[in-house]
């Protein structure tokens, strides 16, 4: 595979390890650390000139300091006169903040920031020419970018594992925690030939659900409980319980 170099950022070095083998590659040599002041550094310890640069680093952990420490290793290829860097990010940061949200009593758009378009516009900027990223929150996402982006799923590996794992999968039924995984369950559903169900539930503020309802018939099934994030998983407890 000539002039493809892989860098790992501090995230996830074994994926980035585990990448490098199957493509029969080395990691290409780079150096992160912090000053004292807790800025990050990065010293890319080759030459990129004329090379096709992926980096390797997702948006969870320490999520302020991975997405900076992407955006300057970005940007410390693109002026070391690589010719294109492709940014993985298995992980998307902000993705959930991909839209203005109605809050209070009296329905209003809020104040709130977009967030994902700002990282998207962050990644522009730095030099990304190429986004790889997986299972995106909002797939609207994609369109923040004037760039390439290939959104990735999971939903093989899924069925392949449930297959696998589950023995009384013929009769199980999807259950989509929250009504926006709709599309979600559906579509792995279908795939398998089973019902699907789902749960909405109303929230009184970030992190903490208030109500939930079952929408769909779930007796004497294996219920298999599918969502893209999980923070704090309270809502996939509830939907659990329920």
């Amino acid at each position: 595979m000539p002039n493809i170099v892989l860098f790992s950022g501090s995230s996830h070095h074994d994926l980035s390890q585990r990448v490098a083998d199957r493509l029969g590659l080395e990691l290409g040599k780079v150096v992160t650390k912090k000053f004292s002041n807790q800025e990050t550094s990065v010293e890319i310890g080759e030459s990129v000139r004329g090379e096709d640069v992926y980096i390797i680093q997702s948006g969870c952990g320490e999520i302020n300091d991975n997405l900076m420490e992407l955006l300057i290793m970005i940007n410390a290829c693109k002026i070391a006169s690589s010719s294109r860097v492709t940014a993985v990010i298995p992980c998307f940061p902000y993705a959930r903040q991909d839209k203005k949200d109605k809050k209070g009593s009296v329905e209003r758009w809020s104040r709130a920031p977009i967030s994902a378009k700002l990282v998207a516009n962050m990644l522009s900027v730095a030099g990304a020419d190429h986004i790889i990223t997986m299972d995106l929150h909002a797939s609207q996402i994609q369109g923040f970018f004037d760039i390439p982006v290939d959104n990735l799923y999971a939903e093989p590996a899924v069925l392949q594992w449930i297959k696998e794992n589950i023995l009384e999968w013929k009769n199980c039924i999807i259950v989509s925690p929250d009504a926006g995984g709709a599309k979600r369950v559906t579509s792995i559903a279908d795939r398998l030939n089973v019902e699907f169900a789902l749960i909405h539930k109303e929230r009184k503020k970030a992190n903490e659900v208030d109500r939930m309802v079952l929408v769909g018939d779930v007796k004497d099934r294996v219920a298999i409980l599918v969502d893209d994030m999980a923070d704090t998983c309270g809502t996939i407890c509830h939907a659990a319980d329920k």
